[in-house]
């Protein structure tokens, strides 16, 4: 049991890289097909084009700050 708990916890400690550079990469495979992608910044949400033009969609409430690691419970 106890090496089953610590692979969970090896596979935890690397989902945040693994999903972000599989975001980075779908992210540039559809501004490569032409197409635009919704982006938040700043408390914006832009429409990012594949020439590198940005439009201002909808302003939107900022981000919560979060601590990397620790729990949100959502009521």
């Amino acid at each position: 049991m106890a090496d089953q708990t610590n692979n969970i916890e090896s596979l935890e400690t690397q989902f945040p890289a693994v999903s972000g550079s599989a975001f980075t990469a779908a992210r540039e495979q559809v501004l490569a097909s032409g197409q635009s992608v919704l982006q938040s910044e700043q408390g914006f949400i832009y429409e990012v084009f594949p020439d590198g033009r940005r439009v201002q969609v909808k302003k939107i409430e900022a981000p919560t700050p979060v601590v990397s690691g620790s729990k949100i419970n959502i009521r």
